[in-house]
């Protein structure tokens, strides 16, 4: 049983067996479960109220949970950790799942313990992180709570895999992080192909560099990535 208060949880599963299985046994670990049976339900709980952890199945009933999970990110602007379920156990579910912006994913059928350690490890992962950061970078900020960029007082809308990467980053700077390390952090154990944290990379860059002077991203050859001001080179 958790030994803090009541972490709240949401969970968005069309599957009623599923469902129930899922709040029965998280709540009688101490959990407090919200429940929605479709997307456009579970959507408008998740940027409504404020949860600990949220449980998201990827093929819903009215908006999918690639999209509820988009629309969390990118519209609501929340940080709140998801794991999104799914009955595919591809590769390229598993990455889009991620790159949409969840933190971890589960395949069906799956473990009931094993599906509660990882809400439990999500949730105290975040927790640590509660007192949020206000990183900076020169004239480059990032406010973990909100997930608001700014750089020279404008705004800055990022992917949520590109709001993964700059974290990393700027939280090292100004070291250097090696290509390896930033996919492990971003992805975990599921390594995407040679070109995707290039891609990653190109449209953080057009964004956070290219309409301003002085550029922040930096490509150490065959060392790594950084993030340092152009002072401190």
């Amino acid at each position: 049983m958790l030994s803090d208060s009541a972490p709240d949880v949401l969970l968005i599963e069309d599957h009623k067996d599923i469902a129930e299985m899922v709040v029965a046994f998280l709540e009688n670990r101490g959990y407090e479960v919200d429940y929605a049976a479709d997307g456009i339900t579970g959507l408008h709980l998740a940027v409504t109220n404020k949860y600990d952890c949220i449980i998201l199945d990827l093929m819903l009933p009215g908006i999918d949970g690639i999209e509820v999970c988009r629309k969390i990110r990118e519209d609501a602007r929340k940080n709140t950790p998801i794991i999104m379920l799914t009955a595919r156990d591809t590769l390229e579910d598993k990455i889009t799942g991620l790159e949409t912006g969840a933190d971890d994913y589960l395949v069906k059928p799956f473990a009931i313990q094993e599906l509660e350690v990882r809400v439990r490890t999500l949730i105290r992962r975040n927790q640590g992180d509660v007192a949020k950061e206000i990183l900076q970078v020169g004239d480059l900020s990032l406010d973990t709570s909100t997930l608001t960029v700014t750089r020279e007082n404008q705004e800055l809308n990022l992917t949520p895999i590109g709001l993964k990467i700059l974290t990393i980053l700027m939280r090292a700077s100004p070291a250097v992080v090696s290509r390896r390390d930033l996919e492990r952090q971003v992805w975990g154990h599921v390594l995407p192909d040679s070109d995707t944290l290039r891609s990653h990379l190109y449209n953080l860059r057009k964004v956070m560099d290219k309409p301003f002077k002085h550029p922040l991203l930096k490509t150490i050859q065959a060392s790594g990535y950084k993030i340092v001001e152009a002072e401190s080179e």
